[in-house]
């Protein structure tokens, strides 16, 4: 491959990453920069919502002038055929690859690029995905309609089961029968090994997402739990799926439903996430016992930052520690600013920083109960760093994530749903109802609510 063609693939991999986007992320393996993975995150309102899809991508030697191969990764080991254009093999069928047959000005070009692709995948991840299927214009009847809702059913259901619930517990040791793995030990096994976290194996697997799909877990949790109830009762335990006319043997998703399974699923995945957040703390203890140079390095950046945040016009924050002596676990103490929403308020936020801090971002939660459409009903905040190795860049983040009056619409951010449904209703009175809620919650705090 040439430089020109590496140098391409880079700044491609580098712009998607800079630009935030709640719904695409990618990464390469950094012994070959052809080798990428790629994340979607299933588009909102669709049976795919908040799932995690994952691609392997490999770019040719003659790319841009060829497209690179793309093929699905998140198929329950070829048993899931996602979409009529997404194989349970990982074949993607898309005319902008070369994969399936298109419109003239559909092919590849060398003006397109990686994002591009990923946008055209995504779009597969439509409300009705069996619209995808070729002559699905002329689908009409009342045979099509009941194949239509049997084929959106069954995505939600394995959307849920494969793409969520079964990539979750494999980061965090679930077991199918519902135990755990053994946590390694704190210490290291040599006491006189000089290192701050314990590398990881050379040979260890590359997954570039689990930190991402552990966050995002906790973000859509109550979304998840909402999905499964409004359509639990439409399919008795056990229920095979329908096989729709253009699936085939070995490219098909067989299967049952099993939604009372999967709802205790996910409320062990939310344990488990909590316990390991309480594990950072731990480890940290263990790194400051061992005047670890993290430790300390975290150690002066709140107190630099509690100095820079006393000379911040018309805002008061503290930044203490949890537990004396142990940087890893901090409590932001933050006062409502005068003349907003928050004005009068107290509200106390517990952020817990990872020894493996910035592959392992902090997680947030509010201790003190705040109504707001960031903040889920069990307190974790959903925010942007600018930043994502700078913890003051987390700090202001946060800040910014409850004071801003007037966001944009964006189901990806909206955390609390009763909170959001009354914030974006369709009617003036939710967004009233909102505001007086809100500012409820801003005097319960007073109150030590």
């Amino acid at each position: 491959m040439s430089n020109q063609a590496t140098l391409r693939i880079t700044r491609e991999i580098n712009s998607i990453q800079k630009n935030h986007d709640l719904s695409i992320a990618v990464a390469c393996n950094e012994k070959d920069v052809r080798d990428v993975k790629a994340l979607i995150v299933g588009p909102a309102d669709t049976p795919y919502e908040f799932g995690f899809f994952e691609f392997a991508v490999r770019f040719p030697k003659a790319y841009p002038d060829s497209p690179p191969s793309v093929t699905a990764t998140t198929t329950n080991g070829g048993r899931c055929r996602f979409n009529p254009n997404i194989y349970s093999q990982g074949k993607v069928c898309l005319s902008i690859l070369g994969t399936w047959r298109g419109e003239r000005g559909e092919q590849w070009s060398s003006a397109q690029g990686l994002e591009s692709i990923l946008i055209s995948i995504q779009s597969l991840m439509s409300s009705n995905p069996y619209e995808n299927e070729p002559g699905f214009e002329h689908a009409n009847s009342s045979e099509d309609k009941k194949n239509q809702k049997a084929y959106i059913a069954k995505i939600r259901h394995e959307s849920l089961k494969v793409s969520i619930v079964q990539r979750l517990e494999t980061y965090l040791g679930i077991y199918s029968d519902g135990t755990l793995a053994d946590p390694p030990p704190l210490e290291p096994e040599d006491p006189d090994l000089d290192v701050d976290v314990e590398p990881e194996e050379e040979n260890a697997m590359f997954e570039p997402f689990k930190d991402l799909c552990k966050r995002r877990f906790l973000w859509y949790f109550p979304s998840y739990m909402k999905a499964i109830a409004e359509v639990e009762s439409d399919h008795h335990q056990g229920e095979k799926f329908v096989a729709m006319p253009f699936e085939s043997p070995g490219n098909m998703m067989p299967g049952t439903f099993d939604y009372s399974s999967l709802k205790k699923r996910l409320v062990l995945i939310r344990q488990v996430i909590d316990m390991e957040t309480a594990r950072w703390a731990e480890e940290g203890a263990h790194l400051v016992k061992r005047e670890s140079s993290f430790a300390a390095s975290l150690a002066r950046q709140r107190c630099l930052l509690v100095e820079t945040y006393k000379t911040r016009h018309n805002l008061t924050l503290d930044i203490d520690l949890h537990t004396p002596d142990n940087p890893f676990v901090w409590i932001l103490t933050y006062y409502g600013r005068p003349m907003t929403q928050l004005d009068g308020g107290i509200f106390r936020i517990r952020m817990s920083i990872s020894p493996r801090h910035p592959d392992e971002q902090p997680r947030v939660v509010f201790e003190t109960k705040l109504f707001h459409h960031r903040i889920g009903t069990d307190g974790v905040l959903c925010y942007f760093p600018k930043k994502l190795d700078e913890l003051g860049s987390h700090v202001d983040a946060i800040i910014e994530a409850i004071e801003e009056e007037n966001p944009p619409y964006d189901p990806r951010t909206l955390v609390n749903l009763e909170a959001s449904r009354l914030f974006w209703g369709a009617d003036g009175q939710g967004k009233k109802t909102y505001n007086r809620m809100l500012r409820r919650s801003v005097q319960a705090s007073l109150e030590g609510e």
